[in-house]
Formats: structure tokens, C-alpha cells, sequence
């Protein structure tokens, strides 16, 4: 509790309160279409702090949103029945790819994703929606998961190509954004397991994320509240506007 209040203490009041808008915005995005907190949180914050100390902010809320996301839907038992290959995939791709590779992707490989992102977007809004049959979900799992496994160790981004992967599906809105939930927790919790390892993960700071946890839950109720309200093509649209914008900031802050 004194390292949190010393923390907060030598940020000062302004910066304090940008860390409650922050993470309120970015629970509130990841309420209504899935994903984003991380991305959100890490480009406001890092305006005004060390990506160290933002980093340390976002581990409890990111992990604990993920685990709240995955767990709410009543879709969880089939979810990991179909997508188990996948997620499976993505733990090895990511640990192998930690203890292998790091974090030292640069940022060209973040503008690439945000170019990737983007392009992404594009299609979903103004193409037909691609599928992925049935026969072909044994083997293209297992792909995308070790390739979103790969990315996520380099970059720290776990959406490409797990998320168009998880949108081909034809899965609907609630079981879609409690499968990211289950993609986005599994490459966290691998993630955190190769920087353990490494003997990366740590610091004073973290106890600090306590606090930060609670705009983010707040701002994850209140989307999850809103998505209940909006119709199937109208959260289609959010969607892919979402993933645009997050594609764009990536795009250009690299």
C-alpha cells in the first residue's frame, strides 16, 4: 500500500487522473468490441510517462480483464472445444518465441501490424466477410495461434492474425469477443511466463496497477452494457472501426 501511495504521490494529480481517464477509455472500448486496452493505454500513457512505468500500470488490469471477458458469455465450454488446437498454439508460439526472440521486434514491425490492422478493417467494412470452413479449422488454427504466438513475443500485440482468424469463424458477437478473451489470456499468461523466466517481470511499480484496475473494470462494464444494446450489424461496424483506429495509432506512433 506505500509503494502504491508513493507512486501515485510522485506522479501528482494531473497525471494521476489521466491514468483513471485512460483506463476508463480503454476498459470502455474493450467492453463493446473485445480488445484495445493494452493498445490504448500504452499509446495515452506513454505520452506523459515512461513506457516502463505504463507498462507496470497495465499488467493486473490487462490480465484481469482478459479473465473477466473469457469467463462471462455461457460460451466458454464450447469455445475451448473448438479453438483448443489454436490456443495451444499460441502459449507455445509465444513462450518459444519469448525465450527465442524478446521483445526486439522494432518499430517497424509495429507499423506493420498497424498497416495489417488497418488494412484489415478496410475489408471487413467494405468487402463480403470472409469464412474459414469447417475442414480447414484443423489446420489453420494451429497456424494463425503459433503466428499470433510469434508476433505477440516480438511486439506485445496479440491480434494478428488471431483476430481475423476468430472473426472468419461466423461466431456471433458474444461468442466472438469471449473467444478474444480466451486468445488475448493465454498469450498474457504465456508472455508473462517467458519474461519470468528471463527474469524480466517485476518491479515496485506493479502493486501500483492495483488502482488502475478499477477505471477499467468500470469502463468494461459500461461497454459490455452498451453492446448488449446495439444490433449484430451495428456492432459489426464498431468492430472494424475499432480495429481501423487501433491499426492507425499503431500505424503511425510505431
Amino acid at each position: 500500500m506505500n509503494t502504491l501511495a508513493s507512486f501515485y504521490q510522485n506522479l501528482g494529480l494531473a497525471l494521476s487522473l489521466l491514468v483513471i481517464a485512460t483506463f476508463l477509455l480503454a476498459g470502455l472500448v474493450k467492453g463493446i468490441i473485445g480488445l484495445g486496452l493494452p493498445t490504448i493505454a500504452m499509446g495515452l500513457l506513454g505520452l506523459a510517462m515512461a513506457p516502463s512505468q505504463a507498462a507496470a500500470l497495465l499488467i493486473i488490469p490487462a490480465t484481469l480483464t482478459n479473465v473477466w471477458q473469457l469467463a462471462f458469455g455461457g460460451h466458454l465450454r464450447g469455445l475451448i472445444l473448438r479453438l483448443w488446437p489454436m490456443l495451444l498454439a499460441i502459449f507455445i508460439g509465444t513462450g518459444a518465441g519469448t525465450l527465442w526472440i524478446g521483445m526486439v521486434g522494432g518499430h517497424w514491425v509495429v507499423r506493420g501490424l498497424g498497416a495489417s490492422l488497418l488494412l484489415y478493417a478496410l475489408c471487413g467494412l467494405f468487402l463480403p466477410t470472409l469464412r474459414v470452413g469447417a475442414g480447414n479449422e484443423p489446420w489453420l488454427g494451429p497456424m494463425c495461434g503459433v503466428m499470433t504466438g510469434v508476433i505477440t513475443s516480438a511486439t506485445g500485440v496479440f491480434v494478428i492474425p488471431a483476430v481475423p482468424y476468430l472473426q472468419a469463424l461466423g461466431l456471433s458477437k458474444d461468442e466472438l469477443v469471449q473467444a478474444l478473451g480466451l486468445s488475448f489470456t493465454v498469450s498474457t499468461l504465456a508472455l508473462a511466463g517467458g519474461l519470468l523466466w528471463l527474469g524480466a517481470l517485476g518491479g515496485g511499480e506493479l502493486s501500483a496497477s492495483l488502482l488502475a484496475l478499477i477505471p477499467a473494470v468500470l469502463g468494461m462494464w459500461l461497454g459490455q452494457w452498451l453492446r448488449q444494446r446495439i444490433s449484430a450489424l451495428l456492432f459489426k461496424r464498431v468492430f472494424f472501426i475499432g480495429l481501423g483506429l487501433l491499426g492507425g495509432h499503431l500505424l503511425i506512433s510505431g
